[in-house]
């Protein structure tokens, strides 16, 4: 299932994205997920880093793969697909690609960003002009984990992001609301709570219809997230993870 925040594109094109040196993730890591409904297993999604070649150039590729198992498989087949090559220096996404399929519905679109004009290309509306620090979807989330995810935050602060989504200027906004214990499989683990604003009306029932669980550790990996949509509520659980560039630390005994 595709959760999308969706909202109209505001805010200063000067806004610059804050940089540290920390760097979270690496080419290897690879997060498993179940998604569940009440107690119905609904959907798997995976999170993986890999190291490639994009025209003649090192790149990491981040892949967000989601689908739907069982029942739900049978009932509403859904096969997502989001993919980011990012420059590994920068964290700047080069290349995008959306592909969709869900029930009857097909989506397909590759995006290509020029930092030098700050322009994109899409295979399916051409160049258009954007804010120089534009992200993706999925590069945005692992670009807030190496740069805005730490101590430094403060409950109330929103990270606030540029994103090119289906072919439009969309801010992604998330707002950090404090720490909290989580149980998870792997026991309780200390982790930072976000709440990204989301579109009330299309999937979601208020602008709260999101809650996002990161470990408070170097890694600032998801372990949880819950989303409580018109149709009900959902639940995504970290099942396994590997690859992690730091070791998983934020477990409380």
């Amino acid at each position: 299932m595709s959760i999308l925040l969706l909202c109209g594109f505001t805010g200063d094109d000067r806004h610059k994205l804050k940089r540290t040196g920390h760097k979270a993730f690496q080419a290897g890591e690879k997060l498993v997920f179940s998604l569940g409904y009440s107690f119905i297993s609904a959907g798997e999604a995976i999170m993986s880093v890999e190291d490639t070649v994009l025209n003649g150039k090192r790149v990491l590729h981040l892949v967000t793969e989601g689908k739907t198992v069982g029942l739900a498989d049978l009932i509403y087949k859904v096969r997502d697909v989001y993919e980011s090559f990012i420059d590994p220096e920068t964290d700047m996404p080069v290349k995008a690609i959306r592909n969709i399929k869900e029930g009857g519905y097909r989506y397909y679109n590759e995006v290509t960003y020029n930092r030098d004009s700050s322009t994109v290309f899409s295979m399916k509306s051409g160049v258009k002009p954007v804010p120089a620090e534009i992200l993706d979807l999925i590069s945005a989330f692992y670009y807030a984990r190496n740069h805005y995810f730490n101590e430094t935050m403060k409950v109330g602060d929103v990270i606030s992001f540029k994103t090119y989504f289906s072919d439009k200027l969309f801010p992604l906004d998330i707002q950090y609301v404090g720490t909290e214990k989580v149980r998870t499989r792997f026991g309780k683990i200390e982790c930072y709570k976000f709440i990204p604003v989301t579109e009330v009306g299309r999937a979601f029932k208020s602008k709260e219809g999101m809650f996002m669980w990161i470990t408070k550790d170097k890694n600032r990996i998801p372990v949880k997230v819950k989303f409580e949509l018109v149709v009900g509520s959902f639940v995504c659980n970290l099942e396994s993870f590997e690859g992690l560039k730091y070791p998983f630390s934020s477990i409380v005994y």
